[in-house]
């Protein structure tokens, strides 16, 4: 596929990368010719120096024989001109990068869609959604909204106090669990294993459950025991992402406190927040910390400017006693190299939730809407059950599938089910999977025929 790519920034640079590992060929575009040339010397990429908004540079860029065109500047409108001249040359697909919200949001908002943008990614409101997931769910590795928030799946680490380590899944103490949930995947090390009623975990496992959305808490308190909700919850940084986290959190329990340097942006924050307290002040700063009190039950969310203060306050905030530090990164390479040496609790990359919502939408015809986990080697993937499937009417423990890939829920009209090895599968259902890439095909095949 030919992928034009709007912005050599951070997210175009992330997704180009991405997107050529996959094979894809990949043009980017951009206005800075250094910004290109170091782009050319460590990616095979073509490029193209100008306005991505420009109908002049996108010909030249040859946008005519494009796939799809991902326009991700930090301009909204050359973002949305760009899809707009791409519709007009005929190219079928197209995503933009949208900061503002008013564009797709409230009664004034645009119909994005009239304008030639297919999909909208922003990475603000990616990344403050699945930070207040897991801050709801203390102890969880990461949190995943699936089939329109009607499934979440939650990752979590096993340790000696979890009932898991006692018994095979198949003579778990709770029964009713399995009625609501289900057992995506194993990560034992390096090693994915896809669980079965036999399955036996270890202490050290990250083990990851589907359930729905009405189950998960009580799913959390039986997986997580050793993990009481969080009493406050601190945030360092007042910008997008720290203000949009923090209104989203007001409508909790938690004791909210937002902490931001600069006095005119804690002063806007704080007339759009209504429990937030919000303080003005160093959040690398020890004493401003201790004003922010951190006590028992605090976690600590770093989303200032740079990475290195991200990390540092962190490591400021864990010495001082909070119970969860986590860290908003903007270079993908370390979150995995954070996450791997456990040097904080979690760290996330808004880019690489951006690039994979880009990468999932251009994942073959059969995929209709998929998710990406951070730790898991494979993804989550939504498929329409065709009526000339051979899976169609069989139950699910008949069902010969690839391996490694597990049903983890089904969509009937209206209500989403659970699968058990006595469910019925029925045509036009809509069958949420977890599977491999390499997997694709065949599930395709198999499921949409």
């Amino acid at each position: 596929m030919r992928i034009l790519i709007v912005g050599a920034g951070k997210a175009g640079w992330h997704l180009a990368e991405t997107l050529c590992q996959e094979k894809h060929d990949v043009v980017v575009i951009d206005r800075d010719a250094e910004a290109l040339a170091e782009l050319e010397a460590q990616i095979d990429v073509l490029t193209t120096q100008g306005s991505g908004s420009s109908p002049r540079v996108l010909e030249e860029a040859e946008i005519r024989k494009a796939d799809l065109i991902a326009a991700v500047t930090n301009q909204d409108e050359t973002n949305i001109l760009a899809c707009l001249y791409a519709r007009q040359a005929g190219v079928p697909n197209r995503v933009a990068r949208i900061r503002d919200t008013d564009y797709y949001q409230g009664v004034h908002k645009l119909d994005l869609g009239a304008t030639g943008v297919d999909l909208v990614v922003s990475k603000t409101q990616s990344i403050a959604n699945e930070l207040y997931n897991v801050l709801l769910l203390p102890g969880t590795l990461e949190v995943l909204d699936l089939f329109d928030s009607h499934i979440q799946m939650v990752g979590f680490r096993v340790h000696m106090d979890n009932p898991l380590v006692r018994s095979p899944l198949q003579d778990v103490a709770d029964p009713e669990m399995l009625d609501h949930s289900r057992f995506i995947a194993v990560m034992r090390g390096d090693k994915l294993i896809v669980p079965r009623g036999d399955t036996r975990f270890l202490i050290g496992d990250d083990v990851y459950v589907a359930s729905k959305s009405s189950y998960t808490k009580t799913l959390h308190k039986w997986t997580c025991p050793e993990h009481a909700s969080f009493e406050k919850i601190i945030i360092a940084g007042g910008g997008e992402l720290g203000l949009s986290l923090a209104r989203r959190l007001e409508s909790e329990p938690n004791q909210v406190v937002l902490i931001e340097a600069d006095k005119e942006r804690a002063v806007a924050c704080s007339s759009v927040l209504d429990r937030t307290l919000v303080l003005c002040g160093d959040a690398l700063d020890e004493e401003m910390l201790g004003n922010g009190g951190i006590v028992p039950g605090t976690a600590f969310v770093a989303s200032m400017g740079t990475d290195e203060n991200n990390i540092i306050g962190c490591l400021l905030a864990e010495k001082l006693g909070a119970n969860y530090t986590l860290a908003q990164i903007s270079k993908p390479q370390y979150v995995s190299i954070i996450n791997s040496q456990s040097l904080l609790d979690r760290a996330v990359s808004p880019y690489v939730t951006m690039s994979n919502s880009i990468l999932h939408f251009i994942r073959g015809k059969y995929v209709k809407s998929a998710a990406l986990s951070y730790r898991l080697p494979g993804e989550l993937v939504e498929m329409d059950l065709s009526e000339g499937s051979p899976w169609k009417d069989k139950p699910v423990r008949k069902l010969k599938m690839p391996k490694d890939t597990v049903i983890v829920a089904v969509r009937r009209g209206t209500e989403v089910l659970i699968p058990t090895g006595n469910l019925e599968l029925h045509a036009k259902d809509v069958l949420l999977l977890f599977t491999r890439a390499s997997s694709l095909r065949k599930l395709g095949s198999l499921i949409c025929c």
